[in-house]
């Protein structure tokens, strides 16, 4: 490869001359897909509900936490340190490609060897095929991950957005027609293959960097090691999180932990359409100022500022019209994901904030001290899933909830701020308003639902609108809030301005 194109897809100091523009453009472009993909999601979500029943999505909710704790090491957080580091070169990135495409494959024989063994264990013989299929999308994912790392580096966040659409529409079309076509089960694992394939495809045409031969001696063993940190608190926290489907499905089957897994989806469909898109602008952004400490703790809490204006008062929301929002999305069969979904939506309220407390271990390089919290998060979050287990479902649920909000949760805050430009009691300042905001938005909804008496039809629109009102009206009272607001429109312009530049 020529100098040029190392230029082109490796060097990034074009982007520190104008790095607010070019993060708040990537932040609007992203957001804007992922309003799409959430929109999206939820008709995916309602659709394939209806045309499969529980035990089909039973059956995959019990494969896909070992299959996604196992797809942890595709990546080996090679990804974040090709983003991260400041200065990289060719042999570098040809270097961690080759490692991640060598172990995407040895994960995918190794899958497709214990496929059985995890047919047996849940003692449904239809597992092995599945987790069989299931194992190519490793292969197909070492493939990208460098090439989607380059994108981000370069913080070409538009490219990004329209791939992931286009594989989204792509892999609901295969799914639905599956579905209709009576393949049961395997449509939702031809829609996760074909998605994975989407994207393959056009994350290697976006990005036109190709790898060299692996050669020793490249510097890349730092990088390496960076990733293994993320790797582990990846690992460590996938696990600890999705325990609980295993253990449900083990002692409880299919039904049990296709309404938990239901009801944690309900849950994440609203965060992930924040912290996804707005990730890798942050994790891009914070790196390129991690030289500036001052201009970093700025940045960082003007950002965890917008996230917890929009997702606390959507999470309340959501808690406050719960069973409306498990009715409108999946139907009368799956009422009895309601109190679940109450239940997971409490500890949701700070799970957006929560995910942002990577952003400063990784943009700061402090991926060691990740790892260590990975350790003491994983030990909380297992513990009180064990303890809820004698009380079924719901009790796992309830344990887990309060568990997180009022021990994971303050422990995170501490252990994030008692290092770097961030300090806990900064976290602690920038969410107490749109927490208030929130806690007076569920407190209206609750009394609105009470004394009305509405009807479905009528209420959804209703709490919309309520939560809409009340959520701005009380930001614009509130002095943090109100300035934040102003925020917001000289982002609006920032982003009409780049218009045509990108």
């Amino acid at each position: 490869m020529n100098k040029n194109s190392d230029d082109k897809y490796l060097h990034i100091n074009h982007l520190k001359k104008n790095l607010k523009e070019h993060a708040v453009r990537g932040g609007v472009v992203t957001l804007g897909s992922q309003f799409f993909l959430f929109v999206f999601g939820m008709v995916s979500t309602a659709v394939l509900a209806r045309l499969l029943t529980p035990d089909d999505h039973g059956l995959i909710f019990m494969v896909m936490p070992i299959i996604g704790f196992i797809y942890l090491f595709k990546d080996l957080g090679l990804s974040q340190a090709t983003v991260q580091k400041a200065d990289i070169t060719h042999r570098q990135i040809s270097m961690l490609f080759w490692v991640n495409l060598t172990f995407s494959s040895i994960l995918m024989v190794a899958t497709v060897i214990a496929a059985p063994l995890i047919a047996r264990f849940y003692s449904r013989p239809q597992l092995t095929l599945v987790t069989i299929a299931l194992a190519f999308g490793f292969f197909m994912g070492g493939l990208t991950v460098q090439h989607q790392a380059l994108l981000r580096r370069q913080m070409r966040f538009h490219i990004i957005a329209v791939i992931d659409v286009v594989a989204a529409i792509f892999g609901l079309a295969a799914g639905i027609v599956s579905a209709m076509y009576g393949l049961k089960y395997w449509a939702l694992v031809i829609k996760t293959l074909v998605t994975a394939a989407v994207t393959e495809a056009g994350v290697w045409i976006a990005c036109g960097w190709r790898p060299s031969p692996p050669r020793l001696g490249s510097g890349a063993f730092s990088m390496i090691r960076f990733g293994a940190h993320i790797t582990g608190f990846n690992i460590l926290n996938y696990g600890s999180a999705n325990i609980a489907n295993v253990l449900i499905g083990k002692f409880s089957g299919a039904q049990p932990v296709a309404l938990f897994g239901k009801a944690k989806q309900l849950t994440l469909i609203p965060i992930q359409q924040i912290n996804y898109p707005i990730s890798p602008v942050a994790i891009s952004s914070l790196s390129r100022l991690a030289g500036n400490p001052e201009a970093y703790r700025r940045a960082y809490l003007r950002i965890l500022e917008k996230i917890a204006m929009i997702t606390m008062p959507g999470v309340a929301a959501l808690i406050a019209t719960a069973d409306w929002v498990v009715m409108a999305m999946l139907g009368p069969q799956w009422t009895a994901v309601t109190q679940l979904f109450t239940l997971l939506g409490i500890a949701a309220l700070f799970k957006p904030i929560n995910n942002t407390m990577g952003w400063l271990f990784i943009s700061q390089g402090r991926t060691r001290h990740m790892f260590k919290w990975g350790i003491i998060s994983g030990i909380i979050t297992i513990c009180s899933i064990c303890a809820g287990l004698p009380w079924g479902v719901v009790g796992v649920t309830a344990s887990f909830s309060f568990v997180s909000v009022f021990l994971s949760t303050p422990l995170l805050y501490w252990f994030t701020g008692k290092t770097g430009p961030v300090r806990t009691r900064d976290i602690y300042r920038t969410i107490a308003s749109p927490a208030f905001v929130s806690v007076c938005l569920f407190l209206a909804l609750s009394a609105f639902r009470r004394l009305s008496q509405i009807d479905i039809k009528a209420g959804v629109p209703a709490a919309m609108l309520i939560s809409v009102v009340v959520t701005l009206l009380l930001y614009v009272i509130l002095p943090d809030t109100r300035k934040a607001l102003g925020d917001f429109m000289e982002m609006a312009m920032i982003n009409r301005r780049g218009k045509g530049k990108i």
